[in-house]
């Protein structure tokens, strides 16, 4: 069945920015998962988007019991494509679930109470570990500067996988 909503939960905005960029290129309706609860009825097709804390896919099992999720989108700091089997595993999703990553990014002033605290221990473990690898290099400076990866081309997997489907 083709999904007929892309249905998202989002923290510091770019998961949102995800969806909205996704609504845009396949023509579907964008709703957070509130909006959802009261403008899109029970048993619907969707996408699901929700932003990634300990490999943990946030609002997806309460999307999951609403709707039927055609697709998992992960959006994290982890780079574009990574950590697809922990996300699987974490969130008990199957195998023949479609699952995707996204970068997103960070901002450490849009980040409030224990998330803020949580990120900040984790940069300070990362600073103090040595020899680091590149993409552990690429989360520090990340965590340091801050910055968006949110892009079109980071779509560009699950917009061939939909555009298998229609």
């Amino acid at each position: 069945m083709n999904p007929n909503a892309i249905v998202y939960t989002s923290n510091t905005g770019y998961t949102r920015q995800y969806a909205m960029l996704l609504g845009e290129k396949t023509g579907l309706p964008v709703y957070s998962l509130d909006e959802a609860a009261e403008k899109l009825p029970a048993g619907n097709c969707i996408i699901y988007l929700g932003w990634l804390m300990a490999g943990k896919v946030q609002g997806y099992a309460k999307a999951a019991k609403r709707y039927r999720v055609q697709a998992v989108c992960g959006v994290g700091m982890g780079e574009t494509g990574s950590q697809i089997q922990d996300l699987r595993k974490t969130n008990r999703l199957s195998p023949s679930m479609p699952v995707f990553t996204m970068q997103g990014g960070f901002d450490l002033d849009r980040l409030g109470g224990v998330y803020k605290l949580m990120i900040q221990t984790a940069g300070k473990g990362l600073a103090a570990k040595k020899n680091r690898s590149p993409q552990e290099e690429a989360m520090l400076a990340l965590l340091h500067h801050g910055g968006s990866y949110v892009s079109e081309e980071n779509l560009e997997a699950v917009l061939g996988w939909y555009r298998k489907l229609i």
